[in-house]
C-alpha cells in the first residue's frame, strides 16, 4: 500500500524534499541509539571516520531499519518498486565538536546515474535548529549542477568540504525532525546544516542512497541489498544482510565496501580526507 498522499508527493517534486515522514517508534529510534552506543564502548574505533559507512552490513538493528517496510513504501513512491539500498551513513554532531555540513548536492560527487534516487535522513535523535538540523535550498533540485568548492575543513562533515557557495540562508527551510521521523530529499536539491548548540548529541541515520536498480554507479563500484522489487540491471555487487554485531564475515564486507566508496568520494584529487 503506498504511503505517501498525492500531496507528499506533490511537495517532493514541487520542494525537491519531504518532511516529516513517521518512519520508525521512539522505541525503535532509541534501540539505534543504543545499538550506536554499544558499537562505540566495544569497539571504539569502528564509527568512526570512514567507519561512518555502511554500518547496515555489520548490525543486524540498521539492517533491519533500511528494510523497513514504512520507509520503502514511501521510497517506491518516489522511486519505483524495484529498489536497493546503496549505502549508509551516521552523521553525529556532538556538543562540543563544532561539526557542521556545508551547503552541497549530493548529485555532484557520488556518481549514481540517473537520478532515480532518493536520500531517507532519519532522526534517531530530535533533530531542531538549536542542534544542527539540515536546511533545504527549497526548488534547487530543479535546477543544474552547480560549482562546488573543496575546502577540507575539519569540522566540515563531507568528505572534501565540498561547498555550493553563497546560499541565501534566509532563503533555506528548516528540517524539523522528532526522534523516530525522516525525511527524504532528491539527489540535486541543495542542502545542509549548521553546528549543534545544544548540550545534547544529535544523531542521524542516512540511508544514502535508495536507488532504482536501472541507476549505474558511473564513477566506482558499490555494495547494494536488494530492499524490494528485482533486480534485472544488476549493475552492482549484492551482499548478504548481518545476522549479527560485527560478524567477521560482516566486517570484510564493509571493509571492501568502504574503500570503494572513498575511492569514489575522493576520485581526481591527490589525497583524501578523514571520511
Amino acid at each position: 500500500m503506498a504511503n505517501l498522499s498525492p500531496e507528499q508527493i506533490k511537495q517532493y517534486q514541487d520542494k525537491g524534499y519531504l518532511a516529516p515522514i513517521v518512519a520508525l517508534t521512539k522505541d525503535e529510534a532509541n534501540e539505534v541509539k543504543e545499538e550506536i552506543e554499544f558499537i562505540e564502548k566495544k569497539w571504539p574505533n569502528e564509527l568512526k571516520g570512514l567507519g561512518r559507512n555502511y554500518v547496515h552490513l555489520i548490525s543486524p538493528i540498521f539492517d533491519k531499519i533500511v528494510h523497513n517496510s514504512k520507509i520503502l513504501d514511501a521510497v517506491e513512491d518516489i522511486i519505483g518498486k524495484n529498489i536497493l539500498v546503496g549505502g549508509t551513513t551516521l552523521f553525529i554532531k556532538d556538543p562540543d565538536k563544532k561539526g557542521f555540513v556545508s551547503f552541497h548536492q549530493d548529485a555532484k560527487y557520488i556518481g549514481f546515474e540517473p537520478h532515480n534516487w532518493v536520500t531517507a535522513w532519519l532522526a534517531i535523535t530530535d533533530s531542531n535548529e538549536e542542534n544542527g538540523c539540515m536546511r533545504m535550498y527549497s526548488g534547487t533540485h530543479k535546477e543544474g549542477l552547480k560549482v562546488h568548492n573543496e575546502k577540507f575543513n575539519d569540522k566540515n562533515l563531507l568528505t572534501r568540504g565540498q561547498t555550493v557557495e553563497n546560499v541565501p540562508i534566509e532563503q533555506t527551510e528548516p528540517v524539523i525532525l522528532k526522534a523516530g521521523q525522516m525525511s527524504l530529499h532528491h539527489p540535486k536539491i541543495v542542502h545542509g546544516s549548521d553546528i549543534n548548540r545544544s548540550n545534547k548529541r544529535r544523531i542521524g541515520f542516512v540511508i544514502q542512497s535508495y536507488i532504482g536498480t536501472n541507476v549505474e554507479q558511473v564513477i566506482g563500484k558499490v555494495y547494494v541489498q536488494q530492499a524490494r522489487g528485482e533486480d534485472t540491471f544488476n549493475y552492482h555487487n549484492h551482499v548478504e544482510r548481518p545476522t549479527s554485531t560485527m560478524g567477521e564475515k560482516n566486517i570484510n564486507i564493509r571493509k571492501m565496501a568502504m574503500e570503494e566508496l572513498s575511492n569514489i568520494f575522493y576520485i581526481g584529487l591527490g589525497k583524501k580526507g578523514k571520511f
